[in-house]
Order: structure tokens, then C-alpha cells, then sequence
């Protein structure tokens, strides 16, 4: 070979290894969590976000999903509505293709505007207000179940099982529980109940002596209030302060060891909550793996159902982009109505979903806190 070409073959060799070194890795797939990770409900959103990290983690060490990792982007909305527009535009932004949030009805009612504007899977793991699925957003799931249901529940519970007649229901004014709270009412009523007293709190306040004073006076044989545990927790203790023997009964957002933190133990014993069964009471494989995988990782249980339905959000978003080999939001969605059904899931089998995007099936049951303050699997239940 000429020498004078020999530089320049050194040179082509040269970019040619240069080139094969910098070979473009596959993008990631960006998925969004939007949950508050301040505020009120931090505890349930700080949760939601180790419970979902786990998962990512052990798809991307298995080599990730199409042969590329999962990128998980998490947004603070605080559960607040004004903050939850914001945080999904940011995420809509970030170029996620599916998003698993917000936790509370009332911030994800408009980010689902939003998601559903750019064309977004959007699978809320606890956002439970009928109203949301009746939109007519096509990319808008859930994996929880729906507050009429939980109202039938609440109604025969307190019928069947705590004997009631005369009823009390309190609510917040959120859209979560203002919507349970009327559903409630309405199968009470039909059941036969009395409904004594029917109002809701302003969440901002502290003081809520008024309101229990007429509570008291209206003498219901159960009192169901329908907001977050924050407020719970103080009506708990309040109800204590002012010597109120009134028999409390909650709704599934006060299913949360800081009700008892808040209330004190001696205040919270014996109160009732409506909820879907607790991650230590699930029967089914996958849970149980799932939380012996979270309790190795984070030295402690997985306490909050809504935790693991975070988990169980990411895992139906895995299982559509394993089965259509696609991250396209349409293709995904279309095969959620379509054709994901008995898909065994950490929180019981999915049935599938309807045209709504709500999930089949509803799994309630009833919890007691006892002496211990420990949430405990009610002996007796209502009738199915």
C-alpha cells in the first residue's frame, strides 16, 4: 500500500470506531406518577411513589420493556387542583406516553383534562368519584372502584351489621366525598334509613365543636363521614374531647394509620372503616410476593391500599405495552376496552374494564380499629 494513503486509512478506521462507540441507545419510556408528595396526603403519595418505584426497578434490571427502560418522571401536585393542572402540563411536556395519578378526585379531575387533551393513557389508582369516568375520556382508566359502590356498602353495613336507623353523613365538600357522601344518602334512604343529618366541613378548619355539637343533637346511630383522614383524625378527637358517644364509621380515604396518629388511640378505637381489604389481608400470590418484595426493599409494609394500587396502576400500563408491543397511547387504550381482562393483579383479578374505563368488579369490606390500633378485618360483613 502507498504510503501517502495510509493516513488517510488510519484516519477512516479511526471515525469509523468513533461512530460504532456512539451508537444511539434506545430512548427510554417515560412514564408519569402524579401524587402529593407534600401536603395533607404526603404520606399516601410518598408511599405511592416507593410502591411504583419498585416496580420500575425490577422491570428495567429484567432488561426493561421492548428492550428499553422505563424512565419513571414524579411530579408534587400537594392535592391541590390548581397545582395538578400545572404538574400535568409538565408531564405532557416531559413526553411521557402513560401517567398513574393524581391520588385524590379533586386534582385529578383537571389533570385528566389535560392528559386527555394531548391524547395520554391516564390510570388513576384511587380517584374513586363517579363523575370522572363520565366524561367521555378514552385513554381515562382506573383501578380502584367507584364511590356508588362504596355507598351501597357503607348503607348495608351500618344496616346490617351496626344495627343503625338514624344516620348521620358528613362530608368535606371535595368531590370525592361530597359524591360518596350523596350515594350513600341515596341507598340509605331507599334502604329505609333515616338520614338525621346531612352537612360537610369546611377542611381548612380545625375546629369542628359546632358541627359535632349538632351531630350529637340530631342522636343518629352512626355517624359515616366520607372525607380524608387529616380531617378525620380531628373529628376523632374532638368527638373524644367533648365526651360524644357517637359510633363513627369512615370511608375508604381515612383508611390510613395517621387517622389514629391524629385522633389519638384512645379517641380511634372502635370507629369503622369502609375500604377496599387492606395489602396484608390479600389472599393472592402476586400480592404477597409484592409485599414481601416492598418490605425487603423499604424495611416496612406496604400500609396503605392505595400504595399497592399505584403498583397496580404500573403493572396494567407493563402489561398493555408487553401484549400490543406498542407505546402508542391510542393502541394501549383500545386494548384495555377491548381486550385485557382476567389479568391476575396484585389488588385480585382484573375482569377488564368498561367503555367508561371503569374497572369490573368491586371488592369492599369493613374495618375495625382495635385496642392496639390496628386496622382489623370486621368480623361480620354485609350481605353481598
Amino acid at each position: 500500500m502507498s504510503r501517502k494513503f495510509a493516513p488517510v486509512l488510519l484516519v477512516a478506521i479511526l471515525l469509523i470506531s468513533l461512530f460504532a462507540g456512539c451508537k444511539k441507545e434506545p430512548e427510554t419510556i417515560k412514564i408519569g406518577l402524579e401524587v402529593p408528595l407534600t401536603g395533607d396526603y404526603a404520606y399516601e403519595g410518598q408511599g405511592m411513589e416507593k410502591a411504583v418505584r419498585l416496580l420500575v426497578e425490577q422491570v428495567n434490571e429484567q432488561g426493561g420493556l421492548l428492550g428499553r427502560q422505563v424512565e419513571l418522571i414524579v411530579e408534587d401536585d400537594a392535592g391541590d387542583p390548581t397545582q395538578a393542572a400545572l404538574v400535568a402540563q409538565r408531564l405532557v411536556d416531559a413526553g411521557v406516553v402513560a401517567v398513574i395519578g393524581a391520588y385524590n378526585s379533586t386534582a385529578t379531575e383537571p389533570a385528566s383534562e389535560i392528559y386527555n387533551e394531548a391524547g395520554i393513557l391516564h390510570i388513576t389508582p384511587s380517584s374513586t368519584a363517579t363523575r370522572l369516568t363520565q366524561k367521555g375520556f378514552q385513554r381515562f382508566f382506573r383501578v380502584c372502584f367507584l364511590d356508588d359502590r362504596q355507598g351501597l356498602f357503607a348503607a348495608k353495613f351500618m344496616k346490617e351489621v351496626l344495627g343503625a336507623q338514624n344516620i348521620a353523613i358528613l362530608h368535606d365538600n371535595s368531590t370525592y366525598a361530597q359524591g360518596l357522601a350523596e350515594h350513600t344518602k341515596r341507598y340509605a334512604e331507599e334502604m329505609g334509613l333515616n338520614v338525621v343529618f346531612f352537612d360537610a366541613i369546611n377542611p381548612d378548619d380545625t375546629d369542628f365543636t359546632p358541627i359535632l355539637t349538632n351531630i350529637a343533637s340530631a342522636a343518629p346511630d352512626a355517624v359515616y363521614f366520607t372525607g380524608y383522614h387529616p380531617q378525620g383524625g380531628l373529628l376523632l378527637k374532638q368527638s373524644g374531647e367533648l365526651g360524644l358517644d357517637l359510633q363513627w364509621v369512615m370511608g375508604n380515604a381515612c383508611n390510613n394509620p395517621e387517622l389514629i396518629q391524629i385522633a389519638g388511640l384512645e379517641n380511634a378505637v372502635g370507629t369503622y372503616v369502609t375500604t377496599e381489604p387492606l395489602p396484608k389481608d390479600l389472599d393472592y400470590p402476586e400480592a404477597k410476593e409484592y409485599v414481601a418484595a416492598f418490605e425487603a426493599k423499604y424495611g416496612e409494609p406496604v400500609a396503605s391500599v392505595w400504595w399497592l394500587m399505584a403498583a397496580e396502576a404500573f403493572n396494567v400500563i407493563r402489561y398493555a405495552i408487553e401484549q400490543t408491543e406498542s407505546t402508542d397511547p391510542a393502541v394501549l387504550a383500545e386494548f384495555l376496552h377491548n381486550e385485557a381482562k382476567d389479568i391476575p393483579g396484585l389488588t385480585g383479578p382484573i375482569l377488564g374494564w368498561d367503555e367508561k374505563g371503569d374497572r369490573l368488579g368491586t371488592i369492599h369490606v369493613a374495618y375495625v380499629i382495635d385496642e392496639n390500633g390496628n386496622f382489623i378485618l370486621n368480623p361480620e360483613q354485609p350481605s353481598p
